[in-house]
């Protein structure tokens, strides 16, 4: 990894052992395929400055990060707009933690980084099922001419694990066209997440799953520091709940993506991230 990843500040309660560490985060600040606002690149680095303002302990798991082992790997640094490199990096990292035995936990960074996790995860988990939490579909075939984009990824996904094993939950924007696709291709449930998901859970059995989510599945009441905000998105307490209904399946990667910290002075979204980030290591971080 070394020219690959530089480290400056870290999630709190990290460990300087990668070896030992179960899940691994990586920060991966690209923004440039956004189609509204940018500044996601900063969302990693928020993320963590802010977590030291929470505590370690979780009431909600009775779990503590003090005594889970996890790695912090740092921000991968990529060569601004070129995309098929920034791509080709981001695989070699994902390829490494899949092949070493890691859970990925990857901070976003714009929606398209997320593809090459999603690849590389369908290589090494067969039957793997990919849960999408968004605002928006993400499954235009291209945008403004571009294959690659955030507004494209899940279309791009789909083309590496199929359509039937796509599960999207909370949509509510889009093209027409991306809406009719998905109620054909995929398990498309608009608008909706804590219902539809608790019965796909029971459905998905010991099937490996990845995860990822775009904080604009949230309100932007609870979280404005996004790129493309929606009205209309779940509650930061629906949010951590769906993470600790996740918890009750096999997830082997997670990516939290397009937390934008330009657009909230608050630093609430962050937060907010950073909340749903220790929560995601106390449910999967002793798996």
């Amino acid at each position: 990894m070394n020219g690959l990843v530089e480290r400056n500040t870290r999630f709190m309660g990290c460990s300087d052992s990668y070896e030992q560490s179960a899940v691994v985060i990586t920060g991966v600040p690209m923004d440039f395929t956004v189609s509204f606002r940018p500044g996601s690149r900063f969302g990693p680095q928020e993320i963590r400055q802010v977590s030291f303002g929470l505590e370690e302990y979780s009431y909600y798991l009775n779990r503590d990060l003090r005594d889970f082992t996890f790695f912090d790997y740092g921000d991968l640094i990529l060569p601004y707009g070129n995309i098929k490199e920034c791509l080709k990096r981001i695989g070699q990292v994902a390829e490494k933690l899949f092949s070493e035995g890691k859970f990925p936990l990857v901070l976003g960074g714009e929606h398209l980084i997320s593809l090459p996790f999603i690849e590389k995860a369908a290589a090494f988990y067969p039957g793997l099922a990919l849960i999408h939490l968004d605002a928006h579909a993400d499954l235009r075939e291209d945008y403004m001419g571009e294959v690659y984009s955030h507004a494209t990824v899940i279309r791009r996904a789909v083309e590496a694990v199929g359509g039937r094993n796509v599960y999207q939950f909370g949509i509510r924007s889009g093209d027409g066209s991306e809406f009719a696709y998905a109620r054909k291709e995929t398990n498309f449930y608009p608008d909706e997440v804590i219902g539809p998901l608790k019965k796909i859970l029971q459905q998905l059995g010991d099937r490996p799953v990845y995860v990822t989510m775009d904080i604009d599945v949230v309100d932007p009441a609870y979280a404005p520091g996004t790129g493309t905000a929606e009205p209309g998105g779940i509650t930061s307490r629906e949010a951590l709940q769906v993470i600790h209904l996740l918890g009750q399946t096999r997830v082997i990667g997670f990516d939290l993506v397009e937390v934008s910290p330009p657009y909230d002075a608050t630093q609430r979204t962050s937060l907010l991230a950073a909340k749903l980030v220790r929560e995601i290591i106390l449910s999967f971080g002793g798996k």
